[in-house]
């Protein structure tokens, strides 16, 4: 179960995820994913509703399953089916939506395992009442593990009490509800624990044990079942009353129909749990091994099975988190940026900076990888940069600032939380979590050349786009805020002439026929006065005196 983001919201933070959420999801509401309605038959069984999940689980896995719940209810299901292929995700969201599932005491829940539930994904399952599996299926190895840069790595020691606590609760709370093992369930999360199965010789009950308590019954024995057995007078750590002992020899494997040999133990100390769809059925956590559709159907007695799928902007809220896509976005918010600069007046350019810039920050948030703090301080560093832009002049502390945290709140939106790690404490410590920050440094450092050299393409080649032509008018020639000449070609610079009265600096002047406005290089003229033109631009006739 990856801890890459054991995120806790609390108060108002977790008021706003909603918000976020329908971001992506009122466009698409109420279509979903191939929701199917069949005809309901009067009398002829129960009312089904199947709601599939083969994504990671996140915290739009949460909201997603908790709608399609509602929604089951309001078409008067009477059993949910959970059709799981997961590889897992978030400890929080694997929680959220265990604690959904248990709550649903009016409604009977089923986890159909096709064909995996690793991870968190087995925590869902046991929430169940029932667990089903495809023939080809496990389920199972659900340790809180970190990513880091070289792969998967454990929780450090003195990080496992707090990590590993609320995971270990929640098994144990679902295996008491629906009568699983314990121990067994247990041995999903912690390698450490060791786990043997035991059956009394008196009353064929058979039991799964850890080491201590397999030693307290059978000693060092470890050979075969038929004399590894012991008389136990006490009661054991289940409560169960004395009796012989022995290991488990064979257990049936209900694929191949005959019994199998058992490897004891169940799980040694170096390994976790995992069990393929006989060897569940065996321990006692599936009831059955489903193949299809029909045999649900048949086996539940349902005449009328509600397909409830996730809505495309739910699918689409997952891809919008890859490593890839926050990349292009990322582009898009600097060449938006960079052309609303180059095009004052325009705006569209500047709209799809924004909209991008939402995106990248509201997908992660919905997902459960991005916190209120970090698009509070993206908020912030734009602020101060505009500030600086058009309020403060020049380029100073306002704009360094502003800069360093819009860097600093994307780079946080890849980086999960630490346990015991909050605001203000910015740098991670974790594998996981380092492994977050070098992916950040990574898409921003690779969006930003990539900017970068969009942008030299621009300069180059957006004023001759025929759609950058449309939007901003061409700089105009020389020729087009030229001054018509009120002259028509006289008063050509060298022209001499007299004053017609004085200049002081301006006046008039006659050059032959031609009567002209002209003003001095700042000296004053008598009338009659020898001048001659040295500048003629439009109207401005500029005349100085000559000998």
């Amino acid at each position: 179960m990856t801890h890459r983001t054991q995120r806790l919201r609390i108060g108002w933070e977790s008021r706003l995820t909603p918000w976020f959420f329908a971001f992506f999801v009122v466009i698409a509401w109420p279509v979903s994913d191939g929701q199917e309605l069949e005809p309901v038959v009067e009398d002829a069984g129960v009312t089904g509703a199947l709601l599939s999940f083969h994504t990671d689980i996140t915290d739009v896995t949460t909201e997603s399953i908790k709608r399609r719940i509602e929604e089951a209810r309001s078409l008067g299901a009477e059993i949910i089916i959970f059709d799981m292929d997961t590889p897992g995700g978030l400890v929080t969201s694997a929680i959220a939506i265990a604690d959904l599932i248990r709550e649903l005491s009016d409604i009977k829940t089923v986890a159909w395992i096709h064909p995996d539930a690793y991870s968190g994904g087995a925590l869902v399952a046991v929430a169940c009442d029932e667990i089903v599996m495809s023939r080809s299926s496990r389920i199972g190895d659900s340790q809180v593990i970190f990513m880091g840069p070289q792969g998967p790595a454990a929780v450090p020691d003195d990080l496992k009490p707090k990590v590993n606590t609320p995971v270990v609760h929640d098994f144990r709370t679902s295996a008491k509800l629906n009568g699983y093992s314990v121990v067994l369930s247990e041995a999903f999360v912690d390698p450490d624990r060791e786990v043997w199965w035991l059956e009394n010789t008196e009353t064929g009950e058979r039991e799964f044990v850890s080491r201590a308590e397999k030693l307290k019954r059978l000693g060092e024995r470890t050979g075969s079942a038929n004399v590894d057995w012991a008389r136990d007078d006490a009661d054991g750590e289940t409560g169960k009353s004395g009796g012989l002992w022995k290991l488990v020899e064979n257990y049936h494997d209900v694929l191949l129909n005959k019994d199998r040999p058992t490897n004891q133990p169940i799980v040694r100390d170096d390994e976790l749990l995992q069990m393929s769809a006989p060897e569940a059925v065996a321990y006692g956590f599936s009831k059955a091994v489903v193949v299809d559709e029909a045999e649900l159907k048949s086996r539940y007695d349902i005449a009328s099975l509600i397909r409830l799928g996730a809505l495309w902007s739910e699918s689409l809220a997952h891809w919008l988190t890859s490593m890839p896509v926050r990349g292009f976005l990322l582009v898009i918010v600097m060449l938006g940026a960079y052309v609303e600069f180059h095009t004052p007046g325009v705006g569209v350019p500047g709209a799809v900076a924004l909209v991008a810039l939402g995106i990248f920050i509201g997908a992660p948030y919905v997902t459960g990888f991005a916190n209120v703090w970090e698009i509070a301080i993206i908020a912030l560093g734009v602020v101060l940069m505009l500030l600086e832009l058009f309020v403060i002049p020049g380029f100073g502390v306002a704009g360094i600032g502003g800069l360093m945290c819009v860097v600093i709140g994307l780079a946080a939106t890849f980086v999960g939380d630490e346990p015991g790690r909050t605001f203000p404490s910015l740098f991670p410590l974790l594998p996981a979590t380092v492994a977050g920050l070098q992916a950040a440094a990574v898409t921003i450092v690779s969006a930003m050349f990539v900017s970068l050299l969009g942008m030299f393409m621009l300069s180059r080649f957006l004023p001759s786009m025929l759609i950058f032509r449309r939007m901003v008018p061409a700089n105009p020639m020389p020729t087009d805020v030229l001054v018509e000449d009120s002259y028509r070609g006289g008063a050509r610079v060298g022209d001499k002439g007299r004053t017609e009265g004085p200049l002081h600096p301006a006046g008039k002047a006659r050059f032959g026929n031609l009567l002209v406005d002209v003003v001095t290089q700042g000296e004053f003229l008598e009338t009659d006065a020898a001048v001659e033109i040295v500048e003629h631009r439009g109207n401005r006739v500029v005349v100085r005196a000559v000998t």
